[in-house]
């Protein structure tokens, strides 16, 4: 690796050339080009994206009050301390990675407004090839690298996703989709009614109960959710001794992760116990004439599905205050007025927001060939979540469900950077990972199992991801407190990898 930079001649125009490509300027990338620029110094590489700006999902994402619903101390990059409230708003975080980009001097890395339509790979030439558009004007443009890194997240940053329901032609009032919010939306003495139950709709809900006459969280089923400060007492009491913030991030950090390690082995060791203390959380703020088995009682044991945290559980305060409140039904259709429900309720809205969640885009939607032939990404099997099998010389980021993401990025990162000096030390140019003769009775199985995990997002389109094996190398298994020790061991001259 370490070429400097170069242009090559082609057919069309010429072509720009790096050692690395990063896709997407959001958290992943912005962390990824860090560890880059301090584990492997002297590389090149370049930061493509799409937006206009860095920030992802951040950035994609304007509804009101959108926040993390994980701590940033753990959300945080481990390298930069976050001396701010643990759950922060998407400006917050923005303007933490804006300081991460200056203090690294990493803007000049990055192409912002480059939508990526294709990738292809030559085994002749060990090269991939990107040929992208400028969002402002259309002009194509190409680069070539040695390696790939795939940090574009795993959803469609353009649309969000909307079930299609009977009627929807009929209604009046306006639709809107979280992901999309418009710029001009005024809900002041509206009628909102909210469709869904995660974390973003727990969000929106509290946000808004003040613009507007009363609104309205509908939800299918109920979903697990966490409450508490909006501080981390330990965190307060190291600053007040005015210890050093970077001690305070890492001693933060390592009790979250020890306590959510603790409480993620309790959901499975003693899923009632946690159901129970759960739900009582809620019902001490609803009090005890609240229907809290009807609408905040789940079906599934917790940590099926994610698990919002609910900072100063403003969201049940809504409720309680009667700005706020919930219906769990179905919904029959769409009427001029409202939503039909299959109960025979009618709720009258006059703006309806669809927060039912994501468009799986497992590669950012970008077409990609090997040697020529359309790369299938789902008959491949994954390494560790990481690399797969018949995809030379590329690692996606895909982060963790039941802890932040980006631990993952930090951990992958440091993957990429000793795999990339590994392959420099032996003189290799591509490397791939294979199935060994020890795994070809391995069970092939879906990228994550659903008894373990099923967020609507996935299962909808579960056949666009990677297989996984029943090994724990050829799997992501969502488990951060064992990837922490594991990944770094991983022997880099082990059989799944092949190098040329």
């Amino acid at each position: 690796m370490n070429v400097a930079v170069r242009s090559h001649a082609t057919t069309r125009q010429a072509s720009e050339h790096f050692d690395v490509l990063i896709v997407g300027a959001g958290i992943s990338g912005i962390g990824s080009a860090y560890h880059l620029t301090k584990q492997l110094p002297g590389t090149s590489f370049v930061i493509l994206e799409t937006q206009a700006t860095f920030g992802g999902t951040w950035i994609t994402h304007r509804y009101p009050g959108i926040r993390s619903d994980s701590d940033l101390h753990t959300f945080g990059y481990r390298f930069k301390p976050w001396v701010g409230p643990p759950i922060a708003t998407a400006e917050e975080i923005l303007a933490y990675m804006n300081e991460v980009i200056e203090d690294n001097d990493l803007a000049r890395h990055i192409r912002y407004g480059h939508k990526i339509n294709s990738a292809s790979w030559s085994s002749e030439q060990n090269l991939w090839t990107i040929e992208a558009v400028t969002t402002d004007t259309g002009e194509p443009k190409t680069f070539t690298a040695n390696f790939l890194w795939m940090c574009q997240g795993y959803y469609r940053h353009s649309e969000g996703y909307t079930p299609e329901w009977k009627g929807m032609d009929r209604y009046k009032g306006r639709i809107v989709h979280p992901q999309t919010w418009p710029d001009d939306l005024d809900l002041s003495g509206k009628k909102v009614v909210v469709i869904g139950s995660g974390a973003t709709a727990a969000t929106l809900v509290p946000n808004i109960a003040d613009a507007c006459a009363h609104v309205t969280m509908l939800q299918r089923s109920p979903t697990y959710f966490r409450l508490g400060r909006n501080a981390i007492e330990i965190a307060e009491e190291l600053r007040r001794l005015q210890v050093d913030e970077e001690w305070i991030h890492e001693i933060v950090r390592r009790k979250i992760l020890f306590e959510q390690d603790a409480f993620t082995k309790l959901c499975v060791a003693k899923p009632e116990q946690v159901k129970k203390e759960l739900i009582g959380q809620i019902s001490a703020v609803l009090g005890p004439d609240y229907d809290v088995e009807t609408h905040f009682t789940p079906s599934y044991r917790p940590w099926r599905q994610r698990i919002a945290f609910v900072p100063d559980a403003d969201l049940f305060k809504g409720i309680a205050g009667g700005k706020a409140s919930v219906v769990t039904d179905e919904i029959e259709c769409f009427v001029e007025n409202g939503i039909q429900l299959k109960s025979g309720k009618l709720l009258e809205a006059d703006v309806i927001v669809t927060a039912t969640g994501f468009n799986l885009a497992a590669l950012g939607d970008i077409a990609f060939e090997i040697d020529g032939r359309p790369l299938a990404f789902g008959d491949t099997v994954t390494y560790r979540g990481m690399m797969f099998t018949g995809v030379p010389n590329m690692v996606w980021v895909f982060g963790y469900f039941r802890a932040s993401w980006t631990l993952r990025v930090d951990l992958v990162a440091d993957f990429v950077c000793r795999l990339l000096g590994h392959m420099k030390d032996k003189g290799a140019k591509k490397v791939e990972v294979k199935l060994r003769p020890e795994d070809h009775n391995m069970p092939i199985l879906p990228w994550i199992d659903p008894e373990n995990f099923n967020p609507g997002y996935l299962m909808r389109n579960m056949d666009l991801l990677p297989k996984r094996g029943d090994k724990p190398e050829w799997q992501h298994s969502q488990d951060y407190w064992t990837e922490k020790d594991e990944i770094p061991k991983t022997n880099l001259d082990d059989k799944a990898f092949v190098y040329g």
